[in-house]
């Protein structure tokens, strides 16, 4: 896409139809200062010193059954418009089984350049064999890649699963002093699991289910998806700021409730109130189409100047 000036009438024309509105080689759009943070800024994860795009692309339980939907092709075409657009952050798990998927579309792509994401799940009602070493061992065989940023452990619930995954967190420290992975963490499910990560020194990485709406967030049940509202706001945000004072890093996700979110208003209003709190480093965002993906940055890089 070129750079020829547009009008203001054209400008918002394009971006109501969430159509092409940046450049294609940046996150920045048209005569937008330097120092006016944008949605692929390399920012840095708390105080690992790892560094990511500020936006990345996800595929959950929820939003994984579309993407893989999409088939191979056109997963791969996402992804790579996603690297042309400056995004360099893809997140993936081992229960989405999109390892293999995350390798075919990214190939070719600089590795040190990239940043990514993946989470391992534990518990006897998966039947796991593998130990923690040989499943990372095939994380990275299926990513093909020799390490991995970060490694979650995945969807936790209960007040005590710094307990219940002892053993695992030794393992995730070991790989992480063998240079496996970069750093490791915990993806929290409840108020409760979200609270203990928020004061644990072994947290490097959290991942923080978070919109201003309140809906599909943490809250004091112990469900992976109990009611959540509004209300439950504020005790989120508590907890985001202690792990900021802990240098933990922190990555927001679920902004659109798990694809709930359909009206065009309600996902920029999550995605403004999240770029403006100063909350998170970064966010991970279940799209599916080129279109999605200029939609959030539209929406991104307009609260940042309006912030500016």
């Amino acid at each position: 896409m070129g750079h020829s000036r547009i009008t203001r009438r054209q400008f918002i024309k394009g971006a109501a139809s969430a159509g092409v509105v940046l450049a294609s080689t940046g996150a920045a759009s048209i005569n937008t200062p330097a120092s006016v943070k944008t949605a692929t800024d390399q920012v840095t994860l708390g105080a690992t010193g790892i560094k990511l795009t500020r936006v990345g692309i996800g595929g959950g339980t929820h939003s994984d059954t579309v993407q893989r939907g999409l088939g191979r092709d056109k997963y791969n075409d996402l992804i790579r418009y996603a690297y042309e657009r400056g995004i360099r952050y893809f997140d993936t798990a081992d229960t989405y089984g999109t390892h293999t998927w995350v390798r075919d579309a990214i190939k070719g792509f600089p590795r040190e350049k990239l940043y990514i994401q993946s989470k391992i799940s534990y518990g006897p009602w998966l039947g796991n064999k593998e130990t923690t070493m040989e499943t990372l061992d095939r994380f990275r065989r299926e990513l093909n890649m020799d390490y991995i940023d970060t490694v979650l452990i995945h969807c936790q619930i209960a007040p005590d699963w710094d307990e219940q995954s002892k053993a695992l967190r030794d393992d995730l420290e070991e790989a992480k002093m063998k240079k496996i992975i970069r750093a490791h963490g915990v993806s929290g499910h409840s108020l409760p699991a979200t609270t203990k990560a928020a004061s644990m020194d072994w947290v490097d990485v959290n991942l923080v289910r978070i919109n201003p709406q309140g809906v599909d967030i943490d809250n004091p049940e112990l469900t992976v998806y109990g009611d959540s509202d509004e209300s439950d706001v504020p005790a989120v945000v508590e907890q985001m700021e202690i792990m900021r004072k802990n240098g933990h890093g922190i990555i927001g996700m679920k902004l659109f409730a798990q694809g709930k979110f359909t009206d065009i208003e309600d996902r920029r209003k999550s995605l403004t109130w999240v770029m403006q709190s100063g909350l998170v480093d970064a966010v991970v965002l279940g799209l599916k189409s080129r279109e999605e993906i200029d939609e959030a940055f539209m929406h991104i890089n307009n609260a940042f100047r309006n912030q500016a």
